[in-house]
């Protein structure tokens, strides 16, 4: 089943303790971010205000108790999207209160699926793909019908090989 639009919106918001993406994709070609992408290309500062309407969704659901986390996938080097992301878009989440961990899969990709889909897990139970194409603009999302049993086991090794964003982060030249 397709998840657009408001069934995206009420299938994400069902959950009732922890919702948890699986992010791999290199580079995420999304329209309404792409005039930030380039500010921050250009070295401009980060506008305010920036990501707040993610900021209050996860601080919401944190407020009634219930908990987000990712671990984003990386490979060296970092593409311009990640520097942005990790630059403008991680730390303003992670303050909001997502729980972000990064597993750079340079030497060894420890047996996960780095297809074209990312997917969010939500009470280890439901399932949603997010598919892409290879320049990282999204096809659509799915939820995801079939055994939840590997991406609960494929969630336990990511969690497992990743490290804290803020630990990860130690070192790299990032423009704040």
């Amino acid at each position: 089943m397709l998840l657009d639009g408001d069934a995206w919106r009420d299938f994400f918001d069902a959950f009732e303790r922890e919702a948890w993406r699986f992010e791999a994709q290199p580079t995420y070609t999304m329209p309404r971010e792409q005039e930030n992408i380039a500010r921050f290309l250009r070295g401009e500062d980060k506008p305010p205000g920036h990501n707040s309407r993610w900021h209050e969704r996860v601080q919401g659901h944190k407020g009634a108790g219930r908990s987000i986390g990712r671990v984003r996938v990386v490979r060296r080097p970092l593409t311009e999207y990640q520097r942005y992301q990790f630059s403008w878009g991680i730390p303003g989440n992670i303050e909001a209160g997502e729980d972000i961990r990064i597993l750079d899969v340079t030497h060894d990709d420890f047996g996960l699926p780095l297809t074209g889909c990312d997917w969010w897990m939500f009470d280890e139970s439901r399932i949603a793909h997010l598919n892409f194409r290879p320049d990282g603009t999204q096809i659509n999302r799915e939820a995801y019908e079939g055994d939840p049993a590997p991406y609960r086991a494929w969630k336990r090794i990511a969690l497992e090989r990743s490290v804290p964003f803020g630990e990860y982060v130690k070192g790299l030249d990032l423009p704040t």
